[in-house]
């Protein structure tokens, strides 16, 4: 296993990052689970479309709020040096 030669702020970003990761899994884990349980009344309860497809608003709601956690968690960029840098001059400009 190679070593790499980290500073203390790399090494507190990645721990954010994987606290971060575990975190969405569980909550992903809790989506799964309630949302089984739900679908699962339902449909042990009839089912019927008389009585309307209420766990698709749980579902779709929660979903909404998964999906812009898997983004903060994936699909968001950490933020640069040259990102702080121009914002400093920015600042300074002003």
């Amino acid at each position: 296993m190679t070593t790499i030669d980290v500073t203390a702020d790399d090494r507190d970003q990645a721990i954010r990052a994987v606290r971060r990761k575990r975190g969405f899994r569980a909550e992903l884990a809790s989506y799964l689970l309630v949302n089984a349980i739900l679908w699962g009344v339902w449909f042990a309860t009839g089912g019927a479309p008389e009585q309307g497809y209420w766990p698709a608003w749980v579902s779709a709601a929660w979903g909404i709020g998964l999906a812009i956690s898997a983004w903060h968690t994936f699909g968001q960029k950490p933020i640069s040096q040259a990102a702080i840098d121009a914002e400093l001059q920015k600042m300074h400009r002003g």
